[in-house]
């Protein structure tokens, strides 16, 4: 099966340098480079579109622009993108959001992926009005999910949970298609929401053997739940014609982090409750030494950045050959991202996709089986 390639709408502002933040911590400075206003966003979009994307995700969280608002307005400057809408379920009923999924689903010509983040940060969630510990917010998102499918499927749902309760809710008419839901989490709870209730199950960019037991992880719990997931992963690139010059441009990047800004968001990052953040800080401890974990596997964006912390970084034939390691391991469907996004969209597209789609395992959703033109691969 051919894989799956994602891009990302940088709703927290886009920069030549890392725009650092998330997880209960702000956006950087250089997220001021280049706001987040729909026509930069459709741009993005636009190239994602052209080069081969299926879809983009979005984020969410105090750091950055609504998703849900942002990508209905960007949706309309494109025309096969899908948007992969990051959104925590506690701070919208289900039968709302299922009713949401639904418009959305119609005014797009079913464009819409939902990528369900439970939230890691008490602190943000509080600034939410949401009082929950993590492993009741889990469970509240398996109760959300349970209502939301149930009404995607056209039935009448009442539910008296833990969490949540509702009578008699129905949508008057149901998506179509139904969109498919994302889902991350390394704690044992997020597991078995995973095994019950997602479509596909995506891990932050950790070295191959530490994916691999997570995938063998998740695989298990869910025939345990007579269900089969896919699998993706989540991860920033940068590629170039070289070696070097992709080295040279994450050692650019490096220089341009700010060591009382490194401090800040470690400092914050650290009081993560979410066991996927924890494991990212790990890989690099906070030092700007050793950041290479495994071949073209690079842990310095999470000096700055929280949530996705590393990147794949080589030459265009390096990163698609680390790029088939990974699905050799089951990964299926790759959300990727880069800085800036604009530029690095092409680097990607016009770099890996045409080595990729040589070898099989790659073909642009537009139909045709063929890269087009602008994406003709480039001499070694």
């Amino acid at each position: 099966m051919p894989l799956t390639f994602h891009w990302f709408l940088p709703t927290n502002g886009d920069s030549r340098h890392v725009v650092g933040g998330g997880h209960g911590t702000p956006a950087t400075a250089s997220g001021r480079d280049r706001p987040p206003t729909v026509a930069y966003l459709s741009q993005i979009a636009r190239a994602a579109e052209d080069l081969g994307f299926v879809g983009a995700l979005t984020p969410t969280g105090a750091w950055c622009e609504d998703a849900w608002l942002t990508t209905a307005m960007v949706s309309q400057h494109t025309e096969r993108l899908k948007f992969l809408v990051a959104f925590r379920p506690g701070f919208v009923s289900p039968t709302l959001a299922a009713q949401m999924a639904s418009t959305f689903q119609r005014q797009t010509g079913g464009r819409l992926l939902l990528n369900v983040v439970t939230g890691g940060e008490s602190h943000e969630q509080r600034a939410y009005g949401d009082f929950l510990d993590k492993d009741a917010r889990y469970r509240r998102t398996g109760e959300f999910l349970e209502v939301v499918r149930g009404l995607w499927e056209g039935k009448a749902v009442d539910l008296d949970g833990e969490h949540l309760r509702v009578e008699d809710a129905r949508l008057a008419r149901v998506p179509e298609p139904v969109p498919e839901v994302y889902f991350g989490g390394s704690s044992p709870v997020a597991g078995e929401v995973a095994a019950r209730y997602v479509d596909v199950y995506l891990t932050w960019g950790e070295p191959p053997a530490q994916v691999a037991e997570k995938i063998a992880w998740i695989r298990g719990l869910a025939a345990a739940q007579g269900r089969t997931l896919r699998f993706g992963i989540r991860l920033h690139v940068i590629t170039r014609d070289t070696s070097e010059q992709a080295w040279a441009e994450a050692g650019r990047l490096l220089d341009g982090f700010d060591p009382e800004t490194v401090r800040s968001v470690q400092s914050g990052l650290a009081r993560s409750e979410s066991e996927g953040q924890r494991r990212m800080l790990a890989l690099h401890g906070g030092r700007r030494d050793a950041l290479e974990i495994h071949p073209n596997l690079w842990a310095g964006i999470g000096l700055v950045r929280g949530g996705a912390g590393t990147a794949l970084v080589g030459s265009h034939d390096e990163v698609a050959e680390r790029i088939k390691e990974y699905a050799a391991l089951g990964i299926e469907e790759f959300v990727l991202s880069g800085y800036p996004h604009l530029e690095e969209a092409y680097w990607f597209g016009e770099g890996v996709l045409p080595r990729l789609a040589a070898e099989g395992v790659w073909r642009h959703p537009a139909g045709t089986g063929e890269v087009p033109s602008a994406q003709v691969p480039f001499a070694s």
